[in-house]
């Protein structure tokens, strides 16, 4: 996982990827190319082409594996279904992929020539496409925008932030799982949102306990031995927005083929 080191002055300082504490940084060269540079024309370009999104807000996490994509997935349906809105017709642009009428969804996967190929792409070409997903999708009137990022702090969400900048971001809901392992890279995660003055929604504990379909016993499949999400959160002073049970019916859709679409994908509804 790559994360902000000690002392990052953030990226919106005139020091950024030049100071001392830049070095050894994986992302000290892109932020030392915008440092003192003029705007990319691109964030002036995305402010406007987001006038029509009521709220935008990324879905972050410390740590790989912890459910992040499917809680965007189940966070999008969920707002969806608290709409009632008509089929959106795009006009201009790159057309999201509606799956239901106003829940549509855009991924590098779409792009891909088979569901199975691997993204090999450095970060000039990731941050490019972020910046297209961002600028030529058409995505019409939407109350939410939801972007659901890879995991760690890198340099997607260095230009997710960037990009979003002059458009507003609502936030960001931060993703874990109860055990020190997954936290101890979320508090990474949240030093990152300090750092680029992001916005923190609040905290979600996936996977919190099983609970048997059968007897409704809850078991602890990931213990919280330093008191889980909820301490975390307390010492933080970060809101806790809920716990979410392992489900084995979520567990059974993925396995269908019923599973999100590769990150780096946006849903709007």
């Amino acid at each position: 996982m790559e994360e902000v080191p000690q002392g990052c002055p953030g990226t919106g300082s005139a020091q950024a990827g030049r100071g001392a504490s830049c070095q050894g940084c994986p992302n000290q060269r892109l932020c030392a190319s915008g440092a003192g540079a003029a705007p990319d024309p691109a964030i002036e370009e995305i402010k406007e082409k987001m006038k029509t999104v009521k709220h935008k807000i990324l879905v972050l996490s410390g740590k790989g594996g912890v459910g992040k994509s499917t809680f965007s997935a189940h966070l999008a349906h969920g707002l969806a279904e608290d709409e009632n809105t008509q089929v959106h017709q795009s006009g201009s642009g790159w057309s999201p992929v509606f799956v239901e009428d106003n829940l549509g969804v855009m991924s590098v996967g779409f792009l891909l020539s088979s569901p199975d190929d691997a993204v090999i792409w450095r970060g000039p070409k990731k941050n490019g496409m972020i910046k297209q997903f961002l600028r030529d999708v058409d995505w019409g009137e939407v109350d939410y925008l939801i972007v659901d990022t890879p995991p760690g702090t890198s340099d997607e969400h260095l230009s997710a932030v960037q990009y979003l900048s002059a458009a507003h971001i609502d936030g960001a809901v931060i993703i874990t799982t109860p055990q020190e392992v997954s936290l101890q890279d979320v508090r990474k995660e949240i030093n990152f949102c300090h750092k680029v003055k992001l916005p923190i929604i609040g905290v979600v504990e996936n996977m919190s306990v099983f609970i048997c379909p059968k007897c409704k016993k809850e078991t602890q499949i990931f213990p919280p031995t330093t008191g889980g999400a909820e301490v975390m959160c307390q010492d933080l002073k970060i809101p806790l927005l809920g716990k979410v049970p392992l489900d084995p019916h979520i567990g059974i859709q993925e396995f269908c083929g019923h599973h999100p679409p590769k990150e780096e994908h946006f849903l709007s509804s």
